[in-house]
Order: structure tokens, then sequence, then C-alpha cells
């Protein structure tokens, strides 16, 4: 099943998409708590033509991994840690596809990194590896952009990481996916820039959730960003990129100017 987000006029429900149609629902997507309501079917459809996607869910936060591919980890010259390298990209940071990346005033060069997005279902504490798989929805596409040149200069990631726009995800969320042996790409203008798949993750998706919700309580809504694979590079304004992940889709977003 695919889950979006989209806008229809002055409202922004949820929606199920199949083929080129969305069907709007109404009440919780994510696992139902005391005081929520399953979501059901509104009887009302659109074409996906006549809606704008938008970012598939509104996460609390983002819980980035870094180094979670050995050949990203050879290409930028880091050691690799014994846990998972973890940093936060914050909420205003979101973008839906087929949106602006703005390229901030105070960076010179920004990055693409192709990353499979973990979206959360249920609030998640300490949740042993063998069951991470229930508190998943499902899985997007990530784009972790990065001013490169201030994450160098800062020796962390907050500033470099943290622009609004810096952190597009969609189309939608895909929930019948398994996610170890997924192609990754990114492209670049049309031209292939990254290519990996999921099977190269050093830490897995399921340890990835044991491991986080060991450190912080993931709630619904909330994603990780998995890691990306070699072959990151800088973006221009005018430039488009494509982030395209085997069984959910195309991610595209276009880089512009700060106004």
């Amino acid at each position: 099943m695919r889950i979006v987000r989209f806008q229809s006029g002055n409202s922004t429900p949820y929606g199920v998409v199949e083929g080129t149609t969305v069907s709007e629902v109404s009440g919780d997507i994510f696992s139902p708590g005391e005081t929520s309501v399953p979501y059901r079917f509104t009887g009302r459809t659109f074409s996906l033509g006549e809606v704008k996607l938008l970012a598939p869910c509104r996460p609390t936060k983002i819980v980035a991994v870094g180094l979670n591919y050995r050949s990203h980890a050879q290409e930028v010259g880091m050691h690799l840690t014994d846990d998972p390298l973890l940093f936060l990209k914050p909420s205003t940071a979101v973008i839906g596809p087929e949106e602006p990346i703005v390229f901030p005033s105070m960076s010179r060069r920004i990055d693409y990194e192709a990353e499979l997005g973990v979206v959360i279902a249920t609030e998640a504490k300490g949740v042993p590896e063998e069951d991470a798989k229930e508190y998943i929805l499902g899985y997007t596409c990530f784009n972790d952009v990065t001013a490169r040149d201030l994450q160098g200069r800062d020796k962390q990631f907050t500033r470099s990481k943290s622009f609004d726009t810096f952190a597009p995800m969609g189309p939608w969320i895909e929930t019948e996916l398994d996610p170890a042996h997924l192609k990754i790409e990114s492209y670049l203008g049309g031209t292939l820039k990254q290519s990996g798949t999921t099977a190269d993750l050093l830490c897995s998706v399921f340890q990835l959730v044991a491991f986080i919700s060991r450190v912080m309580t993931l709630l619904p809504g909330d994603v990780i960003a998995t890691g990306t694979p070699a072959g990151i590079g800088p973006m221009q304004p005018g430039e488009t990129i494509e982030v395209v992940i085997e069984g959910i889709g195309t991610l595209r977003n276009y880089v512009t100017s700060p106004p």
C-alpha cells in the first residue's frame, strides 16, 4: 500500500494511491492509540495529476545515520565506528516531492545523499531487533541534503544538515516492502551519480530501529534516514536531483538560489 499526504484546495489529508488514483482517508494512518480513530476511506477520490503531493508524514524528528555504507565511509575518508553514528535533522527541514531545495547563502557547497527513509508507525522505546518490523509503517525516498563546507568547518553535523528544505522525502510511504535488498540511486540532471543496495548497509533497518529506540523514544511519523552509498557530490541552483529506490519510486526536487 502506498500512503500519501496531499493538498487539494485548502485541505491536506492522507490518501492511498492505487495506480493513478488517490483515495482520501480520515482518521489515524499510524497505529491507533487509546484516543485516536483508525483511518477509514471517505469515498472521495482524485487523480494524481490533480493533487499536490506533500511530504508523506510530519515527523517530530529525523534520526539520520552517518557512515552506514562502507563505500561512503571510504570516499569521505572517515573511520567506521562500533555503534551507528547518529545525528538529528529538524522537522522544519522537511519538504515534499517537486519542491525546491534552497541553496543557503552562508554555504558554498551543498551535496545530495540518496537514502532509504524508515517511517515509524507507533511509539518505539527499547525495541528488540526481532520485533522492530512491527514498529515500522513503511519506507520512503529521502535526500539528506548537506552543506558540505559547513560540515567540515563545524566538525559536527547540526548546522550543515538542518537548513530549511534540507530533508526532502517522498513521494509516498510504501508499506509492503522488504528493506533488505533494495537498489538505491541518485540522478543529478538525469546523470547517474549514486548506485548501491541496502544489502550493503552496515547496520540493517531493524538493527537501527532497535538501537535508536534504546537511545530515544521514536514517535509515530518519525523518520530514520539510514545512510547513503558512495557517490555523493555537489548540486547547483538550476539543477534537478532525483532519488530512486526500487519498490518505492522517484523523489524529485529542484535546487534554487535563496530568495
